[in-house]
């Protein structure tokens, strides 16, 4: 079954706690570090989306579930179509980036 490109803050909130997930569930935060700085989610992995080419193959080592966040879900997606078309299918982007992320699943990340 082929994963759909978006997938909501709530739907990555309940992979993230589920643990039932048979591979890891990694985040990627495709922003840049200055926004990094002034917000994040816990447990993601900061690779700007300029440097995703260069950090290719370490995306597609295979294992687990990608889910790509940037800070309203525009660059994130363009990451993930990228991805794919690289061949690493094990991708989504979060819908709504992490100002979603804020507004719906954790009010305690600030917003910018």
């Amino acid at each position: 079954m082929e994963l759909s490109l978006e997938i909501n803050p709530l739907q990555v909130k309940g992979l993230l706690e589920d643990g039932s997930a048979t591979a890891p569930v990694r985040l990627v935060d495709v922003r840049e570090p200055f926004e990094n700085e002034v917000c994040r989610i816990e447990g993601s992995e900061l690779i700007p989306m300029n440097s995703i080419p260069a950090n290719l193959a370490a995306l597609d080592s295979g294992d687990g579930l990608i889910i790509v966040v940037c800070h309203h879900g525009v660059r994130s997606l363009s990451v993930v179509n990228w991805l794919r078309n690289q061949g690493v299918e094990n991708c989504q982007s979060m819908a709504g980036g992490i100002d979603r992320w804020s507004r719906e699943v954790d009010p305690g990340v600030p917003r910018y």
